[in-house]
C-alpha cells in the first residue's frame, strides 16, 4: 500500500480534493491490481482527461504544458541529454537556453529523478509538462536503438583517460573518499544506469559483473541462459563495482569479505528491486544482481500454466485447514513464484498468513513476511517457534533446510495449521526420501504431507520465428520415443529473429510432476521405501512425470526437445 499512497500524482489529486473517496479507492485498487501509471488509470476510468491532468501537474510545478507533436527537436537540443540518460530517466529535452535545459519527463512530479538528471547532464534543469505518450514516441524517434547508445557510452568511457588514471591512483591509495568520487563520476553513473535499464528491458533475471585477469565481463541471464554483453575496458571493474556498492549502501572500502545489499530502482512507473551480492575473487570483486521486477511476475495461480488436474488439486490443497504442501525443484525453477501465487489465492481477510523467507523476494500486501538473518541468530527454526505464538492460519517456510525446521513445520501442521514450503530435490517422490534422510519419522511425514509438486522452467519457442521440423532418430531416442509414437504430431524450433535476440526462445513456462500422498503412498512412506519404489507406485496411480509433461509442451509446440532433455 505504501507504494500506492506515495504516487505523487495521486497524492496531489487527493490533496486538492479533485476526486471523492470512492474514486480514490477505485484508482488505488486498479493501481495495485494492474500496476498501470496513475495518469492512464484516471483516463481509463473516465475520472479526468489528459489535458486536465497535465495542467494540474504544470500548476503544481509552476511551469507550462508543451505539445511535442508540432515541436522540432534539433540536434543541438537532443545532444543536451545523452540517449542512454533519456531512456533511463524517460524524458526528452525540448529546449536549451545557455546552461539550462528544458526537459519534459514522463514523471514530472518525481523530484529525485530531476535532481539526479541535473547531476548526470551537468546542467540546470527546467521541467516542463507534456503528454507521456508523446514523450515515449519522441524518445524512440529521436534516439534510435539501444545498441547505438550502449556502444557510444562504451567508446566514450574507453576514451576517457581521466577515469583510467583515477583507477590507478585508487588502487594505490584505497581511500574511501577517492573511491566514492570515482563511483560518482558521470560516465560511470550513466554506464551502470544503462546496464540496469537494459537488463530490465531484456527481462533479465540476473546481472553478473565478473573481473578476470585481462578482461571485465558483464553477462545477463535471460530465460535461464546467460548472454554476454560487449565487454567494457578492464579498468572499469573497480569503478563499476564501487558504483553498485554505493547504490546498495554497502561498504565500498571492504573488498576482502562478501557483502549483501539491496537497490530499489524507479524505472518510469515501475519499482524494480535488485538484490546485490559481492564476492571477493582473485582479480577483484564479482558482483551479481538478482532482478526482482514485480511487474514482470504474475502472481496469479491461473497464470502459472498448470495442467488442469494439477491446478484443481493445488487449489483444493491450499484451501485445507491443515497439512503440508511442498514444492520442489532446483534453484531458479520458479518454486517461490508458485508458493507466492498460492498465498495470494488464500490471502483473504479471515486468514492470518505468515512467511519466513531468506530473503523476502516480493512484498505481498496483507501477509506478515519475516526475513531470515542467520548472522544475527534469526534462523528458520527460531522464527517458526515464534510463528506458532502469533495465531496464524497459514505458514510459508522458505525452505526446509534441516531436521529442526522440518520438525517444527510438522508440529505446526499437526496443531491445525496449513504449511507451504520448498525442498531441493530432483523429483516429487525424492522429497519424501529427503525428509526421511533429514531424520523425520516416517509416520509423521505420512500423517501430515498432502502432496509434493516438482517443477522446472523450460524456455518457450519464440512465436515469431517458430518453424516445424522432422526430428531425427537420435532426438527421438533421447525422449524414448519411436517414430510410431508420433502419429501426426508436429515438432517446432525457433529459427532466431530480432524479437528473441536470435536465440529462438522467448519466455519460459513450467513443467510439473504432482505426487499426491494417497493411502498406498502413505504405506510405502511408513515402510521407508526407497524413492524408486515410491515413484513406480505413484506412476501406477496416474502420476504424470516431468518428462511426460515436457512431451506435452513439445507436442503443443511450446518448447523444444533440447530443453526438455536438459531439464528432466
Amino acid at each position: 500500500m505504501s507504494d500506492i499512497i506515495s504516487d505523487p500524482l495521486l497524492s496531489l489529486i487527493k490533496e486538492q480534493n479533485l476526486i471523492d473517496d470512492l474514486q480514490y479507492e477505485e484508482v488505488e485498487g486498479e493501481l495495485g491490481r494492474s500496476g498501470k501509471p496513475v495518469i492512464q488509470i484516471l483516463q481509463d476510468l473516465g475520472i479526468m482527461d489528459i489535458a486536465t491532468i497535465l495542467q494540474l501537474e504544470a500548476d503544481a510545478l509552476s511551469t507550462e504544458v508543451v505539445s511535442l507533436r508540432d515541436r522540432e527537436l534539433t540536434k543541438d537540443i537532443l545532444a543536451a541529454v545523452p540517449a542512454s540518460t533519456a531512456r533511463m530517466y524517460r524524458c526528452i529535452p525540448v529546449g536549451v537556453f545557455g546552461n539550462t535545459v528544458q526537459i519534459a519527463p514522463m514523471e514530472p512530479l518525481d523530484p529525485r529523478h530531476i535532481d539526479e538528471l541535473g547531476f548526470v547532464v551537468k546542467r540546470d534543469i527546467q521541467v516542463v509538462v507534456a503528454d507521456p505518450a508523446d514523450i515515449e514516441k519522441a524518445i524512440e524517434k529521436s534516439y534510435g536503438t539501444e545498441e547505438e547508445s550502449f556502444s557510444d557510452i562504451l567508446k566514450e568511457i574507453g576514451d576517457d583517460k581521466g577515469i583510467a588514471s583515477e583507477v590507478a591512483a585508487v588502487e594505490g591509495a584505497n581511500s574511501d573518499t577517492v573511491l566514492a568520487d570515482l563511483a560518482n563520476e558521470v560516465p560511470i553513473v550513466r554506464f551502470v544506469n544503462l546496464i540496469l535499464f537494459q537488463a530490465v528491458q531484456d527481462r533479465a533475471s540476473d546481472i553478473h559483473f565478473e573481473p578476470f585477469e585481462t578482461e571485465f565481463r558483464i553477462r545477463y541471464r535471460v530465460d535461464g541462459a546467460l548472454y554476454e554483453m560487449a565487454p567494457p575496458p578492464k579498468h572499469l571493474a573497480l569503478p563499476v563495482t564501487s558504483r553498485i556498492k554505493v547504490m546498495a549502501n554497502l561498504n565500498i572500502s571492504e573488498r576482502r569479505l562478501p557483502q549483501d545489499g539491496r537497490i530499489s530502482l524507479n524505472l518510469g512507473n515501475r519499482v524494480i528491486d535488485l538484490r546485490v551480492s559481492t564476492l571477493p575473487t582473485q582479480f577483484g570483486e564479482s558482483v551479481v544482481l538478482r532482478v526482482l521486477d514485480r511487474n514482470s511476475v504474475n502472481l496469479d495461480i491461473n497464470a502459472l500454466g498448470f495442467p488442469r488436474n494439477i491446478h484443481e488439486y493445488v487449489v483444493e490443497a491450499i484451501n485445507r485447514p491443515n497439512g503440508i504442501f511442498v514444492v520442489t525443484g532446483p534453484t531458479g525453477s520458479g518454486k517461490t513464484t508458485t508458493l507466492y501465487s498460492c498465498l495470494r489465492t488464500v490471502n483473504t481477510i479471515d486468514s492470518k498468513l505468515l512467511t519466513a523467507e531468506d530473503p523476502v523476494e516480493f512484498d505481498i500486501e496483507g501477509i506478515m513476511q519475516v526475513a531470515i538473518n542467520e548472522a544475527s541468530g534469526l534462523t528458520f527454526s527460531k522464527v517458526l517457534r515464534s510463528f506458532l505464538r502469533q495465531d496464524p492460519d497459514i505458514i510459508m517456510v522458505g525452505e526446509m533446510r534441516d531436521l529442526e525446521t522440518a520438525q517444527i513445520s510438522i508440529q505446526a501442521s499437526l496443531t491445525g495449521h496449513l504449511v507451504l514450503s520448498t525442498l531441493h530435490t530432483n523429483d516429487a517422490p525424492g522429497a519424501v526420501t529427503r525428509l526421511v534422510d533429514m531424520g523425520v519419522e516416517p509416520f509423521l511425514i505420512s500423517s501430515t504431507l498432502m502432496g509434493v509438486l516438482a517443477q522446472r522452467l523450460v524456455r518457450t519457442v519464440c512465436k515469431n520465428c517458430r518453424t516445424p521440423f522432422e526430428p531425427t532418430e537420435n532426438q527421438l531416442n533421447l525422449l524414448n520415443l519411436s517414430p510410431h509414437d508420433l502419429g501426426d504430431k508436429m515438432f517446432y524450433y525457433g529459427r532466431g529473429c530480432s524479437t528473441c535476440n536470435d536465440t529462438g526462445y522467448k519466455g519460459r513456462k513450467g513443467i510439473y510432476e504432482l505426487l499426491v500422498v494417497s493411502e498406498p503412498i502413505r504405506a510405502l512412506i511408513n515402510e521407508r521405501a526407497p524413492t524408486v519404489v515410491v515413484r513406480q507406485k505413484a506412476v501406477e496411480l496416474g502420476m504424470i512425470t516431468l518428462r511426460e509433461d515436457g512431451l506435452r509442451g513439445i507436442f503443443d509446440g511450446n518448447t523444444t526437445i533440447e530443453e526438455v532433455v536438459k531439464y528432466t
